[in-house]
């Protein structure tokens, strides 16, 4: 079996939090997320996401998941 190739999905948070005018804390409090574990998210060092975190995070932030998830190249560009 291979080794684990690390994960290239790149969360884009700031974006977001920017156009919804929230800071981390305040997202924070919104879905229920210790302030540790979001910055986790944030900074692209978790290994997963539960459903019910991301569908409390799109609905915070009124977006989809596509508009918060991306998936990067091999290269690491975004696609």
């Amino acid at each position: 079996m291979p080794p684990e190739e690390q994960h290239r999905v790149v969360l884009h948070l700031d974006a977001l939090l920017a156009r919804k005018g929230l800071t981390l804390t305040e997202l924070a409090d919104r879905v229920g997320l210790t302030l540790a574990n979001l910055s986790i998210l944030k900074n692209g060092r978790a290994k997963a996401i539960r459903f019910s975190t991301l569908t409390a995070l799109c609905d915070a932030l009124d977006c989809q998941p596509g508009d918060l998830l991306e998936v990067s190249d091999r290269t690491g560009s975004r696609t």
